[in-house]
């Protein structure tokens, strides 16, 4: 199952925005009531057998079950019989509120994450429309429950066999949007390694280095409206807290914030087809870059974004048809890439690679960027060689030997040698493959991401 999200700005009536404010209003109480009733269950739990705290305990009898999701779902069809301000609003909508505090609990358990917080009116910015009509986007209008037909900017078509499953409705601080999943029942196999191999480094002094020798400067998105920001956030400690005027400024603040956001995401993919260009395998380090947040460059690493380009660099990667991988991460820039020799470890000011075996000279950001690309393709080589089998693929019907392939004359194409036929239509997969990759290619990849 192939899933895409497309994000479309809304043009929507005054009396349209009033419902979309009414609806993530119900959600946000809905959300703060379910959630309190949950931490009171737990705080009621948490009182010792032998003292009690000076201050407060939660009272509640032992026999209470704990709120779930079913419990609080069956709770919220009752509370709609006598409450007109619930009834008011999807039932659907205010249920897949519900599912989103029970998987916020379930990943605090089993990911670490924080415990879910109450939300204000400003934290509340978007709800979840999981059903929808046959014709749900008729020309430049889109219809949604609730609402009816709202004008949206068709800024790209919708690729042709995909369905419309659910669409969300957000609150940006420009205005309103809203981002359409759409489904395609077919399977499209990962790309196979062919082609050039390049390597790419990640680092604050340069924001990528590739092992062909390109270098590219880190952008400042921050540091470029910085003093605006600074100018606004030391006006709003003077503004009274719940006033109208301290409503507006918060609004022009998230205003420059969306506007860096933005830029550095443009940037990002433009940067992305950009280093795919040329190339069939791109390869980059495997680095946990929530941990470069954490420190004394924590301020750049956030303005870089690293974690999000990695992101859309895959996604434009398999867009693409080039092959995505990473690697290990540990001392790239301690081992030559010409001899593998080890060089031991180099301070941040030392920007230059000097090998003292094989006398190499060269930047060190370069360098890194080619030991990943060695890495890479000695990965692939692994990779290749398991996944190879003496009776070999079958590739809509004609058999394909991958054990006869060469890494350097270029792997089998993915859509040569891994496609299925598609379900129900009648298509070949080669038919539906080729359509659905010239339609995305011709697609401005600016928001487009990729479902599992």
């Amino acid at each position: 199952m192939l899933t895409l999200s497309y994000e479309y700005r809304l043009e929507p009536s005054q009396q349209q925005i009033d419902i979309i404010e009414q609806t993530l209003d119900v959600c946000r109480s809905v959300w703060n009531f379910a959630l309190r009733e949950r931490k009171d269950w737990i705080n009621s739990r948490k009182c010792p057998v032998n003292a009690c705290s000076l201050v407060q305990e939660y009272i509640m009898s032992p026999d209470e079950p704990y709120p779930s999701y079913k419990r609080q779902a069956k709770a919220l069809t009752e509370a709609k019989k006598t409450n007109p301000r619930l009834k008011a609003i999807n039932a659907q909508v205010i249920q897949q509120v519900l599912r989103t505090l029970d998987r916020a609990f379930s990943d605090m358990k089993s990911r670490g994450f924080g415990f879910p917080r109450f939300k204000n009116k400003y934290r509340m910015r978007s709800y979840v429309i999981p059903q929808l009509g046959k014709e749900t986007v008729k020309g430049n209008q889109v219809k949604l429950p609730q609402l009816g037909w709202v004008k949206f900017r068709k800024s790209r078509e919708i690729p042709e066999g995909f369905v419309i499953k659910q669409a969300r409705v957000i609150r940006k601080a420009s205005g309103y949007f809203v981002m359409l999943s759409l489904q395609l029942d077919v399977d499209v196999p990962q790309p196979f390694p062919h082609g050039h191999p390049r390597g790419l480094d990640l680092g604050f002094d340069k924001f990528v280095a590739t092992s062909d020798g390109l270098e590219v400067k880190r952008p400042r998105f921050l540091k470029s409206l910085q003093r605006k920001l600074k100018l606004l956030q030391r006006r709003l400690k003077n503004k009274k807290k719940g006033s109208n005027n301290r409503h507006k400024l918060n609004r022009k603040i998230a205003r420059v914030h969306q506007r860096i956001s933005d830029a550095r995401k443009d940037w990002h993919f433009k940067l992305a087809h950009q280093l795919c260009d040329g190339a069939g395998m791109i390869f980059v380090e495997d680095i946990n870059f929530i941990s470069w947040q954490r420190g004394m460059l924590s301020k750049h690493a956030a303005d870089a974004g690293f974690g999000q380009f990695v992101n859309i660099l895959q996604w434009v990667c398999w867009k693409r048809d080039v092959y995505f991988g990473k690697v290990n991460k540990d001392g790239t820039s301690q081992e030559c890439s010409q001899c593998g020799a080890h060089t031991g470890k180099k301070t941040l000011n030392v920007r230059v690679h000097h090998c003292p075996e094989c006398q190499y000279i060269a930047p060190r950001d370069v360098v890194a960027a080619e030991v990943i690309r060695n890495r890479g393709l000695t990965q692939a080589r692994v990779s290749r060689a398991l996944e190879s089998r003496p009776e070999g693929l079958s590739a809509v019907g004609t058999p394909v030997d991958i054990k006869r392939c060469d890494l350097s004359a270029g792997f089998p194409r993915r859509a040569q040698a891994h496609l299925k036929n598609a379900c129900g239509d009648g298509l070949t997969g080669v038919d539906l493959r080729i359509d659905l990759v010239k339609s995305l290619k011709q697609e401005s990849p600016t928001i487009a991401t990729l479902g599992a």
